[in-house]
């Protein structure tokens, strides 16, 4: 089966409300009470798989990440990404009516995902405990920065602060430069996909315990995520090796503490390549190319962190090859080698690419705002159940009638609500 037989089509058609495919994570319904980046996000990969996304903002401070990044006529372009496939509703959660509201929500819902500050929930009123009276089932997913305890919980925080000091900034730079902070929502962004994967856990758990038990009503649980912890978790070993040896990583710029040749390096027609060797028998096939097969035969070749020892004199052979060949014709040699190499992309080299076209990985959205757009795609294919981006973020407060419908709210009641300002 190909890639292309298995990706989903661009969006279906369906719209709020009315999705026409159904996805693996169809029949779950999710509140989503977070703001920015990472709460939302891993909502937004549930709705992308078939989950039902109710959006809950405030009624008169919509989620700063609309107004984050580019804008397009007033329109944020970052939130067509973050705010797709949900369903829009505002709630003021520190009223009594809105916290009455939420719960009546929470009856019927799967997951509840929230970021406030710990003890926030707690006083509004909607606290796990009261949230599980109402739907013993739910899985609560709370994420902060720090966590739910401990000497920082109380702190506000952001992905930034994570990933500083989860060790990823340190190691990141030159080695005579600055710790250096990526340019984007990384922290959050690992975070999110984290949080998305510990909710399926949990209501795997939900389904077991039902199966065993023959309980339909529960046992939903809380699920304490802290952004700082997922960013910490894909830097390798760097713990084991502080706790055995004392060994502190260094920065490194693009080199690798673990093997070599490994950088980016420029080509002839301004070009930049990365080269990446992790394997044995790929540096092997990379020195040989470069017309240094010599160097294979040399007892420190032999593993990549003898390699790296000697990066200096590797990058300088690989480095003065490829810099006296144009982009194109190092590609092909590359290709025809075996061996690793992979172009410095911006986003207009990634929509260009014809490898992620292949894949379907930048998708066409038509958006009632802008038209169609283009956004990134579903994290990943899937043959059965697909996921679908069925359409883009909308605007704040898009859905909030209909969502007080579904609840038993009449026209005069939704009326009543807005004039008290609960939504």
């Amino acid at each position: 089966m190909t890639g292309e037989s298995i990706r989903q089509p661009s969006a279906a058609s369906g719209g709020p409300g009315l999705p026409d495919r159904k996805g693996p994570l169809d029949g779950i319904r999710v509140i989503e009470t977070a703001t920015l980046f990472a709460g939302p996000l891993a909502a937004t990969h549930l709705g992308d798989f078939g989950a039902d996304i109710v959006k809950i903002e405030h009624p008169r401070r919509p989620d700063a990440a609309r107004g984050h990044g580019a804008s397009k006529d007033g329109v944020g372009l970052w939130w067509k990404t973050i705010g797709r496939n949900k369903r829009m509703a505002t709630l003021d959660l520190s009223q009594p009516d809105g916290q009455r509201l939420l719960l009546r929500l929470a009856e019927n819902a799967d997951v509840l995902i929230e970021n406030f500050r710990p003890g926030t929930l707690e006083r509004w009123n909607l606290a796990p405990e009261r949230l599980h009276a109402v739907n013993p089932a739910l899985v609560i997913a709370r994420v902060t920065a720090f966590g739910q305890f401990g000497p920082y919980a109380h702190q506000p925080g952001f992905g930034s602060i994570a990933e500083a000091m989860s060790g990823f900034a340190a190691v990141t730079g030159e080695p005579d430069g600055p710790p250096t902070l990526p340019p984007f929502g990384l922290a959050d962004g690992i975070t999110a996909i984290a949080t998305a994967f510990a909710i399926t856990a949990a209501l795997r758990e939900r389904e077991r315990e039902r199966d065993r038990e023959r309980d339909r009503t529960g046992p939903g649980q809380v699920i304490d995520m802290a952004i700082i912890e997922p960013m910490l978790a894909m830097l390798g070993g760097q713990i084991t090796a502080y706790d055995q040896l004392g060994f502190v990583q260094p920065r490194l710029g693009n080199r690798s503490a673990n093997n070599a040749p490994r950088n980016v390096y420029r080509s002839r027609d301004g070009h930049w390549l990365a080269v990446s060797t992790s394997s044995q028998s790929i540096a092997e096939r990379v020195v040989t190319l470069v017309g240094r097969a010599d160097l294979v035969a040399q007892p420190w070749f032999a593993t990549g962190r003898g390699r790296a020892e000697h990066a200096d004199e590797l990058d300088a052979v690989v480095g003065s090859w490829i810099a006296a060949r144009d982009a194109a014709d190092v590609a092909r040699a590359f290709d025809e080698a075996q061996a690793s190499v992979g172009p410095v992309y911006d986003a207009q080299g990634i929509v260009a690419d014809p490898q992620f076209a292949a894949l379907g990985t930048i998708t066409t959205v038509d958006d009632d705002e802008l038209g169609p757009l283009r956004m990134q795609n579903v994290l990943f294919r899937m043959s059965q159940t697909p996921g679908a981006i069925r359409w883009a973020g909308r605007p704040h407060g898009a859905d909030t009638d209909t969502v007080l419908a579904e609840l038993g709210c009449d026209a005069d009641e939704i009326a009543a609500l807005r004039a008290k300002g609960v939504v």
